[in-house]
């Protein structure tokens, strides 16, 4: 009885790791070419530094 559940025991265990062995994994998605984020980040930069000129200037 003890040694059936054992037999099963490691079948399911042999059945998990087979599987995943034999599975493959999918491809990875292309990377984004421009997500906007760095023309936002330099549109923030000109901002700031015209900012810090004109206050620069009024003072």
């Amino acid at each position: 009885m003890v040694v059936s559940r054992v037999v099963v025991f490691l079948g399911l265990i042999l059945a998990t790791l087979v599987s995943l062995a034999c599975s493959q994994s999918a491809a990875p998605a292309p990377a984004p070419t421009s997500d906007g984020t760095s023309i936002d980040q330099t549109v923030a930069y000109i901002l700031m530094l015209v900012a810090l000129v004109l206050t620069y200037i009024m003072h």
